[in-house]
């Protein structure tokens, strides 16, 4: 409308108040100013308003200023109500947009049964080795609609479902707010407001083992940064002279001789080559079958081994008491601090010495700060480390006999890596740490 007036279309704009004009006062009076100079008029019903009066332009902005008060009042109040019922442990989603869940009865997540084929369906691919470019692609040509009820899925889409905490029945809260209430522009919660995280909210479509095990093969992907999800085997052979990793080759790709090698990507590449052998599909998965069956008929000593250390070597505790410790220091060191500002602030001190005091606990909380984050992370590492060979040992113990053929499921559950010396030095690390 506006763009018509300033062609020359309309010499005269009707409104019924200001509020429905514009909640903003800068952008309200921007274009008036803008439709005036053109010789264009805006008439405001309820206030009585005529822009080009002389003292239109005077209560224009007394009554814009208004408006957009009583915009940041609504605002507020939603948020604030919003905010409560997080507080609170109140789930919302955009259930039009979630796949797997309908709204309950009582506002919360309940199960749909048609579309838990889905979410399943994409987490067991992922797990396969499916990139999540290639699960969009696959989940497109099946003419299964996005959770936008678009026809094309993207791999943003299936990033989102596979990270997302709610699948495995717990909800963080407020993952995003509003920074301002006029461009109602939405940024990512860093730490800026509160978050909440419910546990056992609602019925889990993926079991948290299941979940956790996506995450650390989501991590896994992110510092390899080599596996196009393909094929299973990518990301996963080593060459054991350079430590690159092997990609796949197509030999006779016009001929009935066709067949898929894989090789270490290096090889050919700067001035000493790689002499590590190229492997062929079948002899991959022949090695994996010998592996694997040497670790099924060790399984009983490696469960009750993994019994014996789990109290020891992944033991937390200790962690656990020095990084409580850890956070009550720092507490205290920055209570330390807040009163030597204060006190410089409020009485006359030397300041040679008021600046050595401080000096002194900065270095004593920056100390503390990085012991806290490397103890951080030892628990972290051993938590993962005991989630990792649980999992591990749990599809292990379902194997019932030995491996008579290559299973892709069964791989991707027991190996974290294969790596390649020689024809006759394979070696196979699988996820407890056992290399055969």
């Amino acid at each position: 409308m506006v763009a018509d007036a300033l062609a020359g279309k309309i010499d005269l704009i009707v409104t019924k108040s200001v509020s429905r004009f514009a909640r903003n006062t800068v952008d309200s009076l921007t274009t008036v100013r803008k439709l005036k100079e053109k010789g264009i008029e805006i008439y405001f019903e309820k206030e009585n308003i005529w822009t080009l009066d002389s003292k239109g332009e005077l209560l224009i902005t007394i009554m814009s200023s208004l408006a957009q008060e009583e915009s940041r009042s609504i605002s507020e109040n939603c948020t604030w109500g919003q905010r409560k019922r997080f507080a609170d442990g109140k789930v919302t989603v955009p259930f039009s947009r979630f796949l797997g869940y309908d709204r309950g009865d009582d506002g919360n997540l309940v199960v749909n049964q048609q579309e838990v084929v889905i979410v399943e369906r994409i987490y067991a691919m992922f797990l396969q080795g499916a990139s999540a470019f290639g699960i969009a692609t696959a989940l497109t040509a099946d003419g299964i609609p996005s959770p936008g009820g678009k026809p094309k899925w993207s791999s943003q889409a299936v990033s989102s479902i596979l990270r997302n905490e709610k699948y495995k029945g717990d909800a963080l809260l407020q993952k995003s707010y509003t920074v301002d209430f006029l461009t109602k522009k939405k940024k990512f919660n860093e730490g800026e407001i509160p978050q909440y995280y419910v546990e056992g909210n609602h019925e889990a479509i993926i079991q948290p083992d299941v979940y956790e095990m996506v995450q650390r093969e989501m991590e896994r992907r992110s510092h390899t940064h080599n596996h196009s999800g393909v094929h299973i085997f990518s990301g996963r052979i080593k060459c054991g002279q350079c430590g690159s990793w092997y990609g796949s080759k197509v030999w006779h790709s016009t001929d009935k001789y066709r067949c898929t090698i894989w090789q270490c990507n290096h090889k050919f590449k700067g001035s000493e080559k790689c002499a590590t052998p190229h492997l062929r599909d079948d002899e991959i998965k022949q090695l994996f079958v010998s592996a694997a069956n040497k670790l099924i008929t060790d399984k009983d000593s490696l469960i009750s081994g993994f019994a014996a250390i789990k109290d020891t070597v992944l033991n937390t505790t200790a962690l656990q008491t020095e990084r409580d410790e850890l956070q009550s220091e720092m507490q205290v060191v920055s209570e330390l601090m807040q009163q030597n500002i204060y006190e410089n602030a409020h009485v006359v001190l030397d300041q040679t010495e008021y600046q050595k005091r401080y000096d002194g606990l900065v270095t004593r909380f920056d100390k503390t700060k990085a012991r806290l984050e490397a103890v951080t992370e030892q628990i972290s590492d051993k938590q993962s480390r005991q989630v990792t060979i649980e999992a591990f040992l749990a599809d292990l113990q379902k194997q019932e006999g030995l491996v008579t053929e290559f299973a892709p499921a069964l791989w991707y559950s027991l190996v974290d890596f294969m790596t390649v010396y020689s024809k006759d030095d394979v070696r196979v690390t699988f996820k407890d740490g056992t290399e055969i």
